[in-house]
């Protein structure tokens, strides 16, 4: 038996191992001003707790070969300073863990950029995301949910008032399409469950909840296109709930945006 134990133990590690220094399975390359921070965060506490992962496994083998090389098992009596050590350090762990990881949250969530921002509406819903642009007056048209009907999309698929001004010159898209280098504030609504806004490759993940208007901030530094997700599960027809983030020249965008108006007219 602690044979089968000590082998199953060091298959555990070495496997572990591999993953932790060979990571198959990684982030995509970091598309955004934030995604250096974010992954700095994620290393730090990767490398860390990896480590202490390790050391908690040799110790564990060791002391099993000890037990099984004496052929009887050992008794050890707890020792409450070694306890308290241990379990005091691991809590300054992770409440630096807090607070650094946090610094990085709040510059996405409640530092909001001075100038030069662009404003985008993403709504989610069952089950897709529908992404509304102000237009020139750089001011989004009321919405009222009696007037909500996916089933006609645009505009009218998000409840948007036709009488409001400020609403005509709103454009509605299927493909969140922006410009690169501009700094982006998403204000973030669901109009039945919480769904959550995910872009892997911009670190970028928030919760989009019934009757909260919630303002994240980012910008896109490359163009391509990027897959945007639900990573919150929010009923049966879950999985198709994806969508395209494009980013684009200035230029391109512009371009994009005056034929979206185009076809309103």
């Amino acid at each position: 038996m602690a044979i089968a134990l000590l082998l199953a133990l060091l298959l555990v590690t070495a496997g572990t191992l591999y993953l932790f220094a060979a990571h198959p399975w990684w982030f995509p390359a970091g598309a955004s001003g934030y995604a250096p921070a974010v992954d700095h965060e994620f290393h730090t506490a990767f490398w860390l707790l990896g480590g202490l992962f390790i050391a908690a496994q040799i110790v564990l083998l060791v002391l099993l070969l000890r037990s099984w090389r004496r052929n009887k098992s050992s008794y050890y009596p707890g020792n409450w300073r070694m306890e308290l050590a241990w379990t005091s350090a691991v809590a300054a762990l992770f409440f630096w863990f807090h607070f650094s990881g946090g610094q990085v949250w709040s510059g996405m969530r409640l530092h909001q950029p001075d100038s030069g921002v662009m404003k985008v509406e993403v709504t989610g819903l069952q089950f897709a995301w529908y992404f509304r642009y102000t237009g020139a007056d750089n001011k989004f048209g009321s919405t009222r949910p009696e007037l909500e009907d996916a089933s006609l999309g645009g505009l009218s698929a998000l409840g948007v008032d036709p009488n409001d001004p400020t609403s005509k010159d709103d454009v509605v898209s299927g493909i969140l399409e922006l410009p690169v280098n501009t700094e982006i504030d998403l204000t973030l609504r669901s109009q039945d469950v919480i769904h959550s806004f995910f872009v892997p490759a911009m670190r970028f993940k928030q919760d989009a909840v019934p009757g909260l208007m919630i303002h994240m901030h980012f910008r896109p530094e490359q163009t391509g296109d990027y897959e945007i997700a639900c990573a919150e599960l929010c009923g049966l027809g879950h999985y198709k709930m994806h969508g395209i983030m494009r980013v684009v020249s200035e230029q391109d965008f512009q371009k994009w945006l005056a034929a979206r108006e185009a076809d309103k007219q």
